[in-house]
């Protein structure tokens, strides 16, 4: 995958035209906009701090450098010019080379409208290509939507960490999901 690599473009449940690309230099403030709102509103992801302008510079140069090495799946949503979800997958190392993390996030006002299952879509398709075999993912147990849209995507549940999840200052179940995408 190269930086900046146009993919596609859909129209959303919505309406709105979404493109999808692979992610370039261009987008920094955007994405240093994007996970500070995630983890202003609290949203159900892992990170639970804010970045710095030079922590989000020094993650996306690793990013775009593991892009282009083609040892990284990036892909995100730009609506109306503004990078508004991002999906990555990181293959395991060693023996599970043949499995993906995925991860994935979208920004309030973009939920709900189909960006999400479009960039794991295109996500799954590149791991294919990659060479994986299987994906998982972790989500919180109470964050019933995405484990909804999730299921309907193919991910089944193989597991839970219980407590996993530190939100909100409660402990949460962490639930682990598969899926099986090529061989």
């Amino acid at each position: 995958m190269r930086a900046g690599a146009f993919i596609r473009r859909f129209t959303a449940g919505d309406g709105r035209e979404v493109i999808i690309r692979t992610p370039e230099w261009n987008d920094l403030d955007d994405m240093l906009e994007f996970i500070n709102s995630l983890v202003e509103e609290e949203a159900m992801i892992a990170a639970n701090q804010k970045q710095t302008r030079e922590s989000e510079i020094e993650w996306l140069a690793r990013n775009l450098a593991n892009l282009e090495k083609g040892i990284h799946i990036a892909v995100v949503a730009e609506v109306d010019g503004r990078m508004v979800a991002n999906c990555e997958v990181n293959p395991r190392p060693g023996r599970m080379s043949h499995v993906g993390s995925l991860g994935i996030s979208v920004k309030d006002g973009y939920r709900g409208i189909g960006i999400g299952q479009e960039l794991m879509r295109e996500a799954e398709r590149h791991a294919v290509a990659m060479g994986l075999g299987s994906l998982l993912l972790e989500v919180f147990s109470i964050n019933e939507r995405a484990i909804h849209v999730y299921e309907k995507m193919g991910y089944r549940k193989i597991g839970v960490i219980p407590g996993g999840v530190k939100y909100r200052g409660e402990y949460v179940d962490a639930v682990s999901m598969y899926k099986r995408i090529a061989g």
